[in-house]
């Protein structure tokens, strides 16, 4: 039997969090900043749709004040974009170009399996990836955190997946949703390259 190397796929890419109050200040006022200028807003005029203080906005808009939760629903409300939308700082434009000769890679030790990252840097609740398998290959995963699930699409080639006891193969255009905190398994039974794309959600919580 040949030996299979078993590498654990490269979720989660975690970053440390900048937790510096600072960091979090630039974020959300750089955000704030750019958000009002879209929508050709006056601080006064802002104030007026969200019904926050034209001085708290102020002081938000110069990184001055980090603000609640609830005054964030209230100004993502009048801007019309979630709350999410301040603390990212990965996309001030609201779009983020992912170059594919710059995205991170992993490849297992023997050049078979390899999986592209689909997403900006930085821990958040979804990740997208794309897998490659070559031919009559297997890949080994690990069980990731607690209340983890794929769903996954092949979209070149045959897949069949292993969780616990249950094996599923799937085509060409074939979906599955699966609980991945468990280990699980990849095998390409055909001549051709396999080519699939998986989006795995974490659960609200994890820790590193």
């Amino acid at each position: 039997m040949t030996a299979e190397l078993r590498i654990a796929e490269p979720a989660p890419h975690l970053h440390a969090v900048q937790d510096s109050a600072g960091d979090i200040e630039d974020i959300v006022a750089d955000n704030l900043s750019r958000l009002r200028a879209l929508r050709h807003l006056s601080l006064d005029g802002l104030a007026r749709k969200s019904g926050v203080s034209r001085a708290m906005l102020a002081q938000i808009e110069s990184g001055r004040s980090v603000p609640t939760i609830r005054v964030l629903q209230r100004v993502a409300s009048a801007l019309q974009v979630s709350v999410s939308a301040f603390l990212r700082n990965f996309a001030p434009q609201g779009l983020a170009v992912l170059p594919a000769q710059d995205a991170p890679r992993t490849v297992s030790g023997n050049g078979r399996f390899s999986s592209r990252s689909l997403y900006p840097p930085g821990e958040r609740r979804f990740e997208f990836h794309e897998l490659k398998l070559d031919a009559l290959s297997t890949e080994h995963l690990q069980a990731l955190v607690p209340g983890t699930q794929k769903n996954l699409v092949v979209t070149h080639g045959t897949l069949e997946i292993q969780i616990n006891d249950h094996r599923r193969l799937l085509g060409t255009g074939d979906a599955i949703f699966f609980d991945a905190d468990h280990a699980h398994s990849y095998r390409n039974p055909a001549n051709v390259e396999t080519v699939a794309y998986v989006v795995t959600q974490y659960p609200e919580t994890r820790t590193v």
